[in-house]
């Protein structure tokens, strides 16, 4: 089945997609960068780069580290985290009810050219 990947481009060279979306969820649900890095298959670092890159693009911080602590430490969203994430689903909500028609007829002309039948224009 067709699917929408959605990224937004903004002014001045920043880009928020699924991937740095996913990461604020994941750091929201597993309180962690690291825990939310490795469920991702990605390195703290790399988790780290891409959260001080959306903190860059707003001018001020999505998630916090906690550092240290009884529990090793940790990191919370902020209220702009997770004002992020919800736009972010809620831009790609409309935009996949949108074009659901279109995504479902250049899904079924790649169906008839995998059956072998020619495909429409």
């Amino acid at each position: 089945m067709a699917s929408l990947s959605l990224r937004i481009d903004l002014e001045p060279g920043g880009r928020i997609g699924p991937g740095k979306i996913e990461l604020l969820e994941k750091i929201a649900s597993l309180g962690s960068i690291s825990a939310a890095g490795r469920a991702m298959g990605m390195s703290y670092r790399r988790a780290w780069e891409l959260v001080e890159e959306t903190n860059q693009i707003f001018g001020k911080p999505v998630a916090i580290r906690q550092i240290g602590g009884r529990h090793g430490g940790g990191a919370t969203l902020t209220p702009l985290g997770l004002a992020l994430i919800s736009r972010f689903r809620a831009i790609e909500r409309a935009v996949s009810d949108v074009a659901r028609e279109h995504m479902a007829a250049l899904q079924v002309e790649v169906e008839r050219r995998e059956d072998g039948a020619e495909p429409g224009v």
